[in-house]
């Protein structure tokens, strides 16, 4: 893609599909709850699972893998993988890091993408699977099943977040990749990197931006203030008498 915000007919119809898709499973998973809920979780797990290895599969076949591009380490295809075990196991602690990392993450991906194919190559529906379902599977979880997150998850989402990027950043050493951009931003396509600044410093304003990403959408979260105890009325108590003991 050549600019940041994509406007063409095929991303924007991608777009309304994931919309769709997200919408139809919160609405039915807060009205219509049942038993077809383990059986939708178990679904859209598998799909998650399988467009990571359609990617890997992909690179295999073509003989482009190698450990600097082919492993699932880039922030959504660790969301991908991530949403797959939130959405099987429902675990909060994996729901809360799935829901800010689709919400800061993902969802900047889906609205600048960096698609590897166009309209209607395998890697083009792979992008929008991969990506689409980490977005329907936090807001399944968090609208649809109201696993929402607890005090203090941005953050512990922040602090795994960081030690994620220095696991990354050790892998980058060693398989001389670009996970996560670390090194640069993704070549040829214009994203929200962009103005960032250069390296390192379009680092720095990211990890400042995640914090006050993260810490916005906890927002809707916060626990409402403990209501105010009831004002008294009319005069004074009188004494309280002797207490009574319950016969025996």
């Amino acid at each position: 893609m050549s600019s940041a915000l994509d406007l063409s007919g095929e991303h924007l119809a991608a777009l309304a599909v994931i919309a769709g898709a997200r919408i139809a499973l919160c609405v039915a998973a807060r009205r219509r709850p049942g038993a077809w809920i383990g059986p939708a979780a178990v679904a859209l797990g598998v799909w998650l699972v399988a467009s990571e290895a359609q990617w890997i599969g992909g690179l295999v076949a073509s003989g482009r893998w190698s450990p600097a591009i082919g492993l699932p380490l880039h922030l959504c295809d660790a969301a991908a993988l991530l949403a797959a075990a939130a959405v099987w196991t429902r675990r909060r602690g994996l729901v809360e890091l799935l829901y800010f990392w689709a919400a800061a993450g993902t969802v900047q991906a889906l609205l600048t993408p960096a698609v590897p194919g166009a309209f209607p190559s395998p890697a083009y529906f792979q992008y929008y699977a991969g990506h689409g379902g980490i977005v329907v599977a936090a807001a399944f979880l968090v609208l649809g099943l109201r696993l929402t997150p607890g005090p203090g998850a941005a953050p512990r989402a922040l602090l795994l977040t960081a030690a994620y990027t220095a696991v990354v950043g050790v892998a980058d050493v060693l398989t001389s990749g670009d996970y996560l951009f670390l090194r640069m931003p993704p070549p040829g396509v214009h994203t929200l990197f962009d103005p960032l600044g250069p390296w390192p410093w379009y680092l720095v304003a990211s990890a400042g931006l995640a914090v006050v990403l993260f810490a916005v959408l906890a927002l809707p979260f916060r626990p409402a203030p403990a209501a105010p105890p009831p004002a008294r009325t009319g005069g004074p108590r009188p004494p309280a008498g002797p207490r009574r003991s319950w016969p025996g």
